[in-house]
């Protein structure tokens, strides 16, 4: 076969698997609708390509998380995606937060000047009519008329559910006499503002959000959320207190406008904003996705103590993502159970996340890379982040739902607890380092040369 690719979508995963293609010689062939002005999405606001779409975070970078492990591996196989977050990197606490407008442009201006990259400004209908390896990368808002033949391709194990977006205010409208920027538990990084709640004003916030007029869809009453974009709505109605033991916790949260002994440096719920872009004049409500009508959103976000004359700068919403029944039509690398040259990447296989889409791309590209030089397939050992989530996308079960990464895709590890450490959240922090040590010894070696990288 011809080392030609056709890659179909130009966001996270499509992105950085035409870059990693061209990079090892491929001629890559990228299509992006959107790069047309009628074929625009519900969410999308421009045709760049990587254009972050809900939240302006890749999760967390600490180096005792499964996230920070992932992004550590990317790193390692020189992902474009988080070179671009890096460059556009913002103040975001233990996250990895970008501007959204610097990323996109840095992910764009690499793709379009790269020698073995060609760009399609049209939609696909049909990829059975492309020659040579291809890959579906349209994330959750795929085309209608790409999803019907997806449908069809997949039948029954073609599935979706909804993701919501929360509203971006203008940083300058914020009433910091009543809002402080605090992290939790004084850690020293003062990214995030918070928006402090007395009992009285979280107990009228919530009664607010209850009797909001609210975005209904028949389907959505057998259609299950994501819990990592769950609207506001939908938390509330798992009782009045959740949303305070959920985003809106006020644990570690003093508000640092009063004396540690005054009873108001306890707020009873803070709602958190953490900065949207480079310049900080943009925040964007941590926890606030939502279904609510756009009238509604204003009124009921300016009762938030803070907010009361805060400006929108993009309000919240709604949509469908879809995804596939991975485990059950894809094969091991990606490709498609009937089509072997046919891959998947990004939120369409079931994974959720930034970053994780955009490792799914990562590995479909090693994996075509493999597939060409007529090498073994060598996935990714389990005991790494990639592993764990490729596991996760290979492993039937009844109930296949979207996950982040996370420790318990790694297996388990045991370890002999060191004498003087008496807590048991102490011993489990230390069995976690124990994996995240083991995962970079295990990458290190399959990074070996004769796996093809």
């Amino acid at each position: 076969m011809e080392k030609t690719v056709h890659i179909i979508g130009g966001g996270l995963a499509g992105s950085e698997c035409a870059y990693q293609l061209a990079e090892k010689g491929f001629q890559v062939h990228l299509y992006e609708m959107r790069r047309n002005k009628e074929h625009q999405t519900p969410a999308h606001k421009t045709d760049k390509f990587a254009e972050l779409v809900c939240s302006n975070s890749f999760g967390s970078q600490t180096d005792y998380s499964a996230p920070g492990q992932l992004k550590w591996e990317a790193a390692m196989m020189e992902s474009l995606i988080l070179k671009s977050a890096e460059k556009s990197k913002i103040p975001a606490g233990m996250a990895l937060g970008v501007d959204r407008e610097v990323f996109a442009d840095l992910v764009t201006s690499t793709i379009k000047e790269h020698k073995n990259i060609m760009l399609h400004d049209e939609m696909v209908e049909d990829w059975s009519k492309l020659e040579g390896y291809k890959v579906i990368a349209t994330g959750p808002l795929t085309h209608p008329k790409l999803a019907e033949k997806m449908a069809e391709h997949f039948g029954k194990d073609f599935l979706y559910f909804f993701d919501a977006i929360a509203p971006i205010v203008d940083t300058d409208s914020i009433n910091m006499d009543i809002c402080y920027k605090a992290d939790r538990y004084g850690k020293g990084n003062l990214d995030y503002i918070n928006c402090p709640f007395s009992k009285d004003e979280y107990e009228a916030f919530v009664t607010e959000i209850e009797n909001a007029g609210k975005v209904e869809f028949k389907e959505f009453e057998k259609t299950n959320y994501f819990d990592g974009c769950m609207p506001i709505e939908a938390i509330v109605e798992r009782g009045r207190e959740t949303l305070r033991h959920g985003p809106l916790s006020p644990k570690g949260l003093r508000n640092t406008h009063y004396d540690e002994e005054d009873r108001r440096n306890r707020p009873y719920a803070v709602l958190q904003l953490r900065q949207d872009n480079l310049e900080g004049t943009a925040f964007n409500l941590v926890g606030c996705q939502t279904k609510m009508t756009y009238p509604e959103q204003k009124r009921v976000f300016r009762t938030v103590p803070g907010l009361e004359n805060v400006e929108f700068l993009k309000l919240g919403s709604i949509h469908r993502n879809m995804f596939i029944n991975s485990p059950k039509v894809l094969n091991s690398d990606l490709s498609s159970k009937t089509d072997p040259n046919l891959y998947f990447a990004g939120q369409l296989t079931g994974v959720e996340g930034y970053f994780e889409s955009t490792c799914t791309g990562l590995l479909v590209a090693h994996f075509i890379n493999q597939k060409h030089n007529e090498g073994a397939f060598t996935p990714p050992p389990l005991e790494t982040t990639l592993g764990g989530v490729l596991k996760f996308l290979n492993e039937e079960r009844e109930d296949f739902q979207p996950m982040n990464c996370n420790f318990s895709l790694l297996p388990k590890i045991e370890v002999a607890k060191p004498k003087g450490l008496k807590k048991k959240s102490d011993y489990k922090r230390f069995k976690r380092d124990a994996m995240l040590e083991r995962a970079k010894t295990h990458f290190k070696e399959w990074m070996n040369p004769r796996t093809g990288l």
